[in-house]
């Protein structure tokens, strides 16, 4: 499949994207070679080969997750243990405003 230049100027305006008319051939080349890309791999055989869905074997069991359950931390000491600067239980951050 090989894109005209109209239809990268139409791509490029549905995108919000200036392309000037100088950059034009080289856009149309690399979208063309973007699409070439993609007709390349509808044309691996993929039957037989199962889905994978991030990164392990569909079926397989999900990791396991923790209750998601709201709790108020109770972690300040250590979450400031490491604060290069502190103000009390607050993290002393540099003035930016004057």
């Amino acid at each position: 499949m090989s894109l005209d230049s109209a239809t990268v100027r139409r791509i490029a305006a549905l995108a919000r994207i200036r392309v000037e008319d100088d950059e034009l051939p080289r856009v149309q080349a690399e979208i063309n070679g973007i699409l070439g890309w993609i007709e390349q791999l509808q044309a691996v055989n993929t039957e037989g080969v199962e889905p994978m869905s991030g990164g392990s074997p569909v079926g397989q069991a999900q990791a396991r997750l923790r209750p998601d359950a709201v709790t108020d931390g109770d972690r300040a000491e250590q979450v400031l243990a490491n604060a290069p600067d502190r103000m009390g239980a607050w993290f002393g951050v540099p003035k930016v405003v004057e």
